[in-house]
């Protein structure tokens, strides 16, 4: 019998009892709904503290011309982007995608979390392998949220949770990826520790495509370029939760210290052409570039 995923509260992590589309937490009396398929695991009252966050990044989501009215355009990503409107955004992806599955140590049907995991791409290219799949996000819209998982061929779990309440049970999950996603979290530290408790022994935690930079000046520096941009071109900063959107080199050694991980870092693409952009950037008196490591941590 194929092993399936063990929902826990949200709140309190015993474990919910569920019945076709209703999930029942007995300590808290809390019942959790299915809705279009996705499971609604929000701590309540969580939604409207992240409503103005969903709204201002599904709006710049939207005008970007993200998602598509064919299921090809969702099956294709990270290799392809029919749409024709973000193909190096989509290269990128795919490098990084690709880095990704050469480090996987994994054993057939692994379960993994997908955090981040937007309009599901990634969960489902790692469905189509073999393995097991939950993907989480806090957007269940059907352009390029949670919604998108009725786009796919193979079936993967949809569940809108937070990053910092993961609704699993401890050591339930032998990978967590954050995908493009770590960098929105308001405290690393938590964030981290609450992927690490659902991970086996043994099990893998991997961080993609976060911006990290040598020097924490930069990475502001970039944040204040991106908030001027997005209020000029949006009217908003979008900025509704606080979070500091970039990661540092010294920050991710303490937080490997304080997880008990030791990181290793993998390069989607050569860093010689890294150190040429730096080099140019100081020529130009520009802030450092960021660089996209994978960065892996086992636990042991």
């Amino acid at each position: 019998m194929k092993a399936e995923w063990e929902l826990a509260c949200p709140t309190c992590k015993n474990k919910l009892n569920v019945n076709g589309d209703n999930a029942h937490c007995q300590q808290d009396n809390q019942t959790y709904r299915r809705e279009a398929g996705i499971w609604r695991l929000l701590r309540p009252g969580r939604a409207a503290h992240y409503a103005q966050f969903i709204h201002e990044y599904e709006t710049v989501r939207q005008a970007e011309g993200r998602g598509s009215d064919d299921p090809a355009y969702y099956r294709a990503l990270p290799f392809r982007d029919l749409s024709g409107r973000m193909p190096a955004m989509w290269q990128e992806r795919a490098r990084s995608f690709q880095a990704l599955l050469s480090s996987f140590i994994i054993h057939p049907s692994s379960f993994i979390l997908d955090l981040g995991a937007g309009n599901g791409w990634l969960s489902y290219q790692l469905t189509k392998r073999g393995h097991q799949l939950a993907a989480v996000d806090l957007t269940v819209n059907p352009f390029d949220g949670l919604g998108a998982h009725t786009q796919y061929d193979a079936h993967f779990l949809p569940i809108q949770a937070e990053f910092d309440c993961l609704p699993f049970s401890d050591s339930q999950t032998d990978w967590v990826i954050f995908n493009a996603s770590l960098h929105y979290a308001p405290d690393f530290a938590a964030t981290l520790s609450e992927a690490w408790r659902v991970v086996k022994p043994g099990g893998y935690l991997a961080i993609v495509d976060s911006p990290v930079y040598h020097n924490a000046a930069s990475g502001a520096q970039m944040v204040k370029e991106r908030e001027a941009h997005f209020q000029q071109t949006y009217g908003f900063p979008s900025n509704a939760i606080a979070s500091q959107n970039y990661l540092t080199y010294r920050q991710l050694a303490q937080l490997g210290r304080q997880l008990g991980a030791l990181w290793q870092l993998r390069w989607p693409v050569p860093r010689w052409r890294w150190a040429i952009r730096r080099g140019r950037a100081r020529l130009r008196r520009r802030r450092e570039p960021a660089q996209f490591p994978l960065i892996l941590g086992r636990k042991v």
